[in-house]
């Protein structure tokens, strides 16, 4: 059978724990699985199951899966200022043949869905070229073309689309993703702190900075959250992701610092990276260089 596969998660969930405790927490996500299982219904579709602070849901068409996921990002979005934190989801979706056993699955429609999940950022939709072409021409005003990604099993690459469910303004900013060169080497991020080296690139795609020492950092610092933030490749890209109480500080070679918090932001050239206080009150400081 075909039908559209559509994975939703609460993005920065641990930061959610962190900074508003386990029962606040806890219940504004129980609040987002709700608006993410209402938005599947209304679009015609069925939860097939939640996995956590995620969910997974199928539809008949490619066009009800996009109604829902548009619908669940305005929705979540609105949940925010009565907390006062930015809420955002992470969604995926993917049309193609599955095969269905007792209520649930299965197949490459299903990985891929996850995948294209995986990858967006808070606060993104995101799908391939093919479900894409698929979508009326109600949708075709909100599509915007990323980048190309490996995946295992297919010899071709599969092109990103963004969904963007935001009002369009001028304020705005367009994104553009540059293919690597032909023949080009990988990109390598080079990160040091206090003498500890880590090398990014095809063969190690994240690294994570906190105060847990579980942490590929660890930062030793009040101020500094357990789970602070990561750096992922993404493609030929490496970029920060915050998810912390007190943000990260970015400064890049000969220009200003400034903050990042519960935002993303690409690494580019040379500078440093504070975790949770500015550079100049900083004990520690990772420095990165991009190769």
């Amino acid at each position: 059978m075909a039908c559209a596969v559509l994975f939703a998660d609460v993005a920065g969930s641990t930061a959610l724990y962190e900074v508003l405790g386990d029962e606040r927490a806890f219940a504004l996500v129980e609040s987002c699985l709700g608006v993410m299982s209402a938005c599947t219904v209304e679009a015609r579709g069925r939860v097939v199951k939640t996995i956590g602070d995620a969910v997974m849901a199928v539809f008949d068409t490619a066009d009800a899966a996009a109604e829902a996921a548009t619908a669940m990002q305005r929705r979540v979005d609105e949940l925010g200022p009565s907390v006062g934190m930015r809420l955002g989801l992470r969604i995926g979706f993917r049309h193609g043949q599955v095969v269905e056993r007792e209520g649930d699955v299965y197949g490459d429609t299903v990985n891929l869905a996850s995948r294209l999940c995986d990858l967006a950022s808070k606060g993104q939709v995101i799908t391939d070229r093919e479900t894409a072409g698929q979508l009326s021409a109600a949708h075709v005003a909100q599509l915007r073309p990323l980048f190309s990604i490996p995946v295992k099993g297919k010899q071709e690459e599969v092109e990103l689309v963004e969904v963007d469910w935001q009002t369009a303004s001028e304020d705005k900013t367009a994104i553009f993703v540059s293919r690597p060169k032909a023949g080009a080497a990988p990109a390598v991020l080079e990160l040091e702190l206090e003498g500890e080296r880590i090398a990014m690139g095809p063969q190690r795609r994240k690294v994570t900075f906190g105060r847990d020492h579980e942490a590929d950092f660890t930062v030793r610092h009040p101020l500094v959250s357990r789970a602070h933030a990561m750096i992922e490749r993404r493609r030929e890209h490496f970029v920060l992701v915050d998810h912390s109480s007190n943000g990260s500080f970015v400064s890049f070679e000969g220009r200003p610092e400034f903050q990042v918090h519960h935002e993303e932001l690409s690494l580019v050239g040379q500078g440093c990276i504070a975790f949770g206080q500015p550079r100049a009150e900083a004990a520690q400081v990772v420095n990165f260089r991009c190769v």
